[in-house]
């Protein structure tokens, strides 16, 4: 796995390949074995590359790399499973070059120069994210794999187009030109991470999963981008009619044979390989595949915790026994979690609110210390139907939707009656336990439930922490009241994997797995998300995903052949902390300073009653507020972490 840089400019800049240097500098994480640098067209475009050496370890893989006939030059961070199939294809079809090595990198350019670059991307199984400088036609072309596994930002600075792995990268040669998005601000405090294509900064984007770009020099700022694919395109559709008449054992089958297939692809390495082991579903199914496949016991890895309720690792450990693989755990204390705070500012380099990414990046440290590269379970929820919350929301909707509009109008009113304060001052009396269950803000969010007009909105608001009307971020306009990539569908399980799929899983997820991970220069690898798992993974009838309230059916009767159900059946955990009681324990210090009332007006950022509001609720053991108080403390600390 790499990081790549560059820029192209409208005319030659004496500094280009000093700013590109500069922008490498802070990537060196994500590449530590090597570095280059290319020029061309005067120095008018610069592409720079980190590398970390995963396949054809020799000088052979070295990037940014030129094609056999000398008119493409790439910058690519990645890996491409199939590039054997494709070098056999090329080589079938008397389109191959002289080989210079074994790398997919070679093969990739090999490919553009057979078929063009679309065509290319179309057959590409893997994860990646590259910049493609063509001297003939004077362009530059950036894509990103289909999923969103690995991340690529671009923007225009003054005459300058720049991109890169990271944000750091452009910060490092930029920064004192870069100012906050307060839109983008919002949209963070409300789901704890920016969707894309937003970033935190004006003026610079990430380019969409699926997607690739085209910029030239003569075209001044115009940019021509268009999706490669999608998670539901025409071909679906056929896929679907065919798979509603096959028989359940059929699927299941089929389910086996493509994951089976995308565990032996990403299991090619010339370096040491694991895997994360959490003791669930996925992550169970993926390291049993892997140790089917493998003469060597394979290398896993977990996360303990001691607060009951948090704690997997014996789940974990049992699967692993079975299996037979070759077992690692590390117990996370709140103190280790509190020596990582000081350091998220800086991998995840834009504000990020996902807590489950402190026992990622301890996960992450610790799978280092063996291995090279570690497969994961990630992806296993949105594809298969896992997450409770699908059957719950679209429950909800079926009932709410079931009375007149006017009369949950009218009840809304009611709630909405009294202020959130207002209605704490009137629960008060209760027990501690339904105040827990029931405070002022939920009765609020239940009002806002009652009035919703799609299962969009609903799920969208579940989804959410910060509400749109809740007005935290300073100037900030007011966001629609659902995001968009959303797609009516009758299916209303269908619809909220689709948009998870398309936002919560790239800009939340996958986010957190690639900037821990290249935090600790380890290569991470989601055999889930195979695109063509996906495809069928979405194509799958209902009746295989969601039976009895119980989701992920298919993927249990799968992960039933190879680990006995006893190990596995439990409530589902997820990767979390326990975040509510350190805020009010070991982290209460830390967060006190960033939510400082004069600090917080000082920046002008944030409404400082509102938030010193939810903080007090919180450390008065009144209400759990550390969802929210976690977004703005992620916030906090990356602005403190920039010097502001």
């Amino acid at each position: 796995m790499c990081g790549i840089a560059g820029l192209l400019a409208s005319a030659a800049l004496d500094r280009s390949a000093a700013h590109v240097s500069s922008m490498l500098a802070a990537l060196v994480h994500r590449g530590p074995d090597d570095t280059g640098i290319w020029s061309g067209d005067g120095s008018r475009v610069v592409l720079g590359h980190r590398r970390l050496a995963i396949l054809d370890l020799s000088p052979a893989g070295h990037q940014p790399m030129p094609s056999a006939s000398g008119r493409y030059q790439v910058a690519y961070n990645g890996e491409i499973y199939n590039f054997e199939g494709l070098r056999s294809e090329l080589e079938s079809a008397a389109l191959a070059p002289q080989w210079r090595g074994h790398s997919d990198t070679e093969v990739l350019l090999a490919a553009i120069e057979a078929w063009g670059i679309e065509p290319t991307l179309q057959r590409l199984v893997g994860m990646f994210s590259l910049a493609l400088w063509d001297r003939t036609e004077r362009s530059l072309t950036l894509a990103r794999d289909r999923m969103g596994e690995k991340p690529l930002y671009y923007g225009f600075i003054g005459d300058s187009f720049v991109f890169a792995s990271e944000q750091k990268a452009i910060r490092a040669a930029f920064g004192e030109r870069l100012q906050i998005d307060r839109d983008a601000l919002a949209e963070f405090m409300r789901f704890g991470y920016i969707p894309a294509p937003k970033s935190i900064y004006t003026g610079i984007f990430k380019l969409q999963p699926g997607h690739w770009l085209r910029v030239a020099p003569h075209k001044g700022r115009e940019l021509d981008t268009r999706p490669y694919w999608v998670v539901d395109n025409a071909a679906q559709q056929d896929l679907r009619a065919e798979l509603i008449n096959c028989h359940d054992d059929q699927l299941i089958d089929r389910v086996d044979q493509t994951l089976r297939e995308s565990v032996r692809l990403e299991m090619v390495a010339d370096v040491p390989l694991g895997a994360f082991l959490s003791g669930g579903v996925d992550s169970s199914t993926v390291v049993a595949m892997m140790q089917a496949q493998s003469s060597q016991r394979v290398r896993t890895f977990t996360i303990g915790f001691d607060e009951e309720g948090f704690n997997e690792a014996p789940f974990a450990k049992a699967v692993a026994n079975h299996l037979g693989t070759d077992h690692t755990e590390l117990y996370v204390s709140a103190h280790m979690a509190e020596s990582v705070i000081p350091d998220l500012p800086h991998i995840y380099d834009e504000p990020f609110a996902d807590s489950s990414q402190i026992p990622t990046t301890l996960v992450s440290r610790l799978t280092r210390e063996h291995v090279t590269v570690s497969l994961s379970g990630d992806g296993g929820d949105e594809l298969f139907a896992g997450y409770p919350r699908y059957p719950i929301t679209e429950a909800l909707w079926q009932r709410v939707s079931g009375y007149p509009k006017a009369m949950r109008r009218s009840v809304a009113g009611v709630l909405s009656t009294l202020s959130a304060r207002d209605w704490d001052r009137v629960l008060g009396v209760m027990p501690a336990s339904v105040r827990n269950r029931v405070n002022g803000r939920r009765v609020h969010r239940a009002a806002q439930l009652m009035t919703v007009s799609s299962l969009a909105e609903m799920y969208v608001r579940l989804m959410s922490q910060w509400q749109p009307e809740d007005d935290l971020v300073l100037g900030a306009g007011r966001p629609a009241v659902f995001a968009p990539q959303w797609v009516d569908e009758q299916d209303g399980v269908l619809a909220m994997r689709r948009w998870d799929m398309n936002q919560y899983l790239p800009d939340d997820l996958l986010v957190k797995v690639d900037r821990a991970t290249m935090s600790a220069s380890l290569e991470a690898r989601a055999p889930m998300l195979d695109h063509r798992l996906v495809e069928l993974a979405v194509a799958l009838p209902r009746r295989v995903l969601v039976r009895d309230g119980v989701g992920k059916w298919v993927l249990r009767k799968v992960l039933d052949r190879y680990v006995p159900r006893e190990l596995i059946d439990r409530p589902k955990a997820g990767f979390s902390i326990p975040l509510a009681q350190w805020l009010r324990g070991p982290l209460r210090n830390w967060a006190e300073a960033l939510l400082d009332s004069k600090l917080l007006e000082e920046q002008g950022l944030l409404d400082a009653g509102k938030v010193r509001e939810m903080w007090r609720q919180h450390i008065d053991g009144l209400y759990d507020r550390s969802l929210f108080l976690w977004n703005v403390l992620m916030f906090q600390a990356w602005l403190a972490a920039q010097g502001k």
